[in-house]
């Protein structure tokens, strides 16, 4: 592994870390459904998700819970392969280790404890974002600093 490679492994370690120490807070700290506001617009609450994003198979009957881990362990595998192979392409490197970081961070929590723990809630007048963590975060940021990487290849190509 080169030295680029290297320090974008460096930050997936970081990004995973920071995800893992935030959902033991939460656990060690809040019960189930238990909430602090914060503002108003802005809660701590701790959530359970065994789906995937918004939920999306949370009743499935326990075979997702498998299903994910093994997408997020397919997902850190090719995106890893191709983070090492192009580290000095940094917005390509950047979202992959963003995209690695939250795939490792959900699926530590799918194994460990057979969902996923949310806890940052965004709300406004009668809109409701669904709960979410740190590691969706890394995955939607990495998401969109990769289309904008592509874009921004294309109008240069």
């Amino acid at each position: 592994m080169n030295s680029t490679a290297g320090r974008w492994t460096l930050l997936i370690l970081l990004l995973v870390g920071l995800d893992q120490l935030s959902k033991l807070v939460i656990v060690n700290s809040y019960a189930l459904g238990q909430q602090t506001v914060l503002t108003s617009w802005f809660n701590i609450v701790r959530v359970h998700n065994t789906g995937a994003a918004f939920s999306f198979l949370a009743d499935a009957g326990g075979w997702q819970r498998w299903f994910f881990i093994g997408l997020g362990v397919i997902a850190v595998l090719v995106l890893g392969m191709l983070m090492v192979r192009h580290a000095s392409q940094r917005g390509f490197a950047l979202a992959a280790a963003l995209i690695i970081s939250g795939a490792i961070g959900n699926t530590i929590d799918r194994a460990t404890w057979g969902y996923v723990v949310d806890f940052i809630d965004w709300h406004a007048g009668g809109w409701h974002w669904p709960a979410f963590n740190f590691a969706d975060s890394y995955i939607t940021i990495g998401a969109i600093v990769l289309v904008l990487d592509e874009l921004s290849r294309v109008r240069r190509g």
